[in-house]
């Protein structure tokens, strides 16, 4: 059994051995989520990479690798490294409440499309309309209109990632991010599991997740690759 330590230095990899393994794909000893729910794939051995990725890139035009510190090997003939994403990982060290102001509504299949709206308007890319299977997801309505969410990622027995905080531009700077990762990390700490959260490296967001108890404990970094 992987200690919290080892699950959080590969978490992709043991969110796909535990609570998402039902949406795993592997190829030669590499894990993927499947392409319809979240493009990112994992490993344990970087020998293993090569093959994996061929493969893999068959099924999926675009895709990420995740990893602390260790650089996958691929066949540039076939794969083509895009970009590399400096990131960073945070998890909750100590909570500090603050009030919640905003009424924070539990998300159903229902705002599905609003949902991916939202996210693509503010971060257009890589999130699939399925990667709601991945865990609960809530929002804040302004006239009837979904304009900030958060939601959750990768899930282990041991921790929930909390992702997609995203607010439509014509709503920022009233606090609903700020409310909403609050709101999120409490239902995650009533799972008796560790909230914890990814981001770029020299976001601006950083400051607000550690005013709310996170710190940055490691670096995690996401390749970026596609067909050739």
């Amino acid at each position: 059994m992987a200690t919290l330590e080892e699950k959080l230095k590969n978490p992709v990899w043991h969110s796909l051995n535990e609570t998402h393994k039902k949406f795993a794909v592997e190829f030669d000893g590499v894990q993927f989520y499947k392409p319809e729910i979240l493009t990112f794939g994992a490993f344990v051995d970087t020998t293993k990479t090569e093959k994996a990725l061929n493969e893999f890139i068959k099924t999926a035009d675009t895709f990420f690798l995740v990893s602390e510190n260790e650089d996958p090997i691929i066949d540039a003939s076939k794969v083509i490294l895009e970009k590399k994403i400096n990131g960073c990982q945070m998890i909750l060290d100590t909570l500090i409440d603050i009030k919640i102001t905003e009424k924070i509504i539990l998300l159903t299949e229902d705002y599905l499309d609003e949902i991916y709206k939202l996210i693509w308007l503010v971060m257009p890319g890589f999130y699939q309309k399925n990667s709601f299977e991945l865990g609960h997801y809530y929002g804040i309505f302004k006239n009837d209109k979904l304009v900030s969410i958060t939601g959750q990622r990768m899930q282990t027995a041991s921790f929930i990632e909390v992702s997609a905080v995203v607010t439509h531009p014509d709503f920022t700077k009233r606090g609903f991010a700020k409310q909403l990762v609050a709101h999120t990390t409490k239902e995650i700490l009533k799972e008796n599991k560790l909230p914890i959260l990814h981001t770029n490296k020299g976001n601006p967001a950083i400051f607000l997740y550690e005013k709310l108890g996170y710190k940055i404990t490691r670096d995690m970094n996401w390749w970026l690759y596609h067909k050739k």
